[in-house]
């Protein structure tokens, strides 16, 4: 946590913090009136038992409070899920593939790989389907997980401003192998991924599709 590897890290980490903190607070709230009416209203100090008529402005309070704390927590997972799916129009795209136990890129020209390398800065859109079961791409470090299925085509994306290499794992178990379903992505200097693709690319027998897009 705390580290800002994709446009999507501080954000799911400032949710999560928040409904963390929030549920604490609740908790220790919870256990300390627990505690104090415990005490308060113990067989030692009340003998005799008092019926306790309902109060209708301590049952609307109680009721809207969790209201409004859960609908803030809504809120924040919602503008995340918009912006998660709000796919920049000038978005690389490759085509991921999931199998028992391997995933497969393939870049614009055709070039395949078993291991992702993308631009730094580039915003990435990967298509995503298996071709047996169902799977999970998942790059912790980007905060990023979508579920590949075998019928269903679906798509995720994320942009890297900070230069390095980062997992890529399969976040739903798939069998007896899954474990084997990870690799690396590589987030390298535009320089240097259009070197690595041109040549790649060509040893593949490929023609390296150029982009044009600025690094943002």
């Amino acid at each position: 946590m705390f580290t800002s590897s994709s446009n999507f890290s501080n954000a799911v980490d400032a949710a999560f913090l928040y409904t963390a903190a929030l549920s604490a607070i609740v908790l220790i709230g919870i256990i300390a009136a627990m505690i104090y009416f415990v005490i308060k209203y113990s067989r030692a100090k009340n003998p005799v038992p008092k019926n306790i008529e309902g109060n209708t402005a301590l049952e609307i309070l109680w009721t809207a409070v969790p209201l409004v704390l859960f609908m803030s927590m809504f809120y924040f997972g919602w503008e995340g899920y918009r912006e998660m799916r709000d796919i920049p129009k000038d978005a690389m795209v490759i085509k991921v593939t999931a199998r028992m136990w391997q995933w497969s890129f393939e870049y614009p020209d055709g070039l395949q790989t078993d291991t992702l390398y993308v631009p730094v800065g580039r915003a990435i859109r990967g298509d995503l389907h298996s071709v047996d079961v169902s799977h999970a791409f998942y790059i912790p470090a980007f905060r990023v997980k979508k579920d590949v299925y075998s019928n269903k085509g679906n798509n995720i994306w994320f942009r890297s401003d900070k230069v390095g290499v980062y997992d890529i794992m399969c976040a739903e178990y798939c069998g007896l192998k899954h474990s084997y379903m990870y690799t690396k992505i590589y987030v390298m200097p535009r320089n240097e991924y259009d070197h690595w693709y041109a040549d790649a690319s060509r040893k593949a027998g490929k023609i390296a599709v150029r982009d044009t897009t600025d690094a943002k």
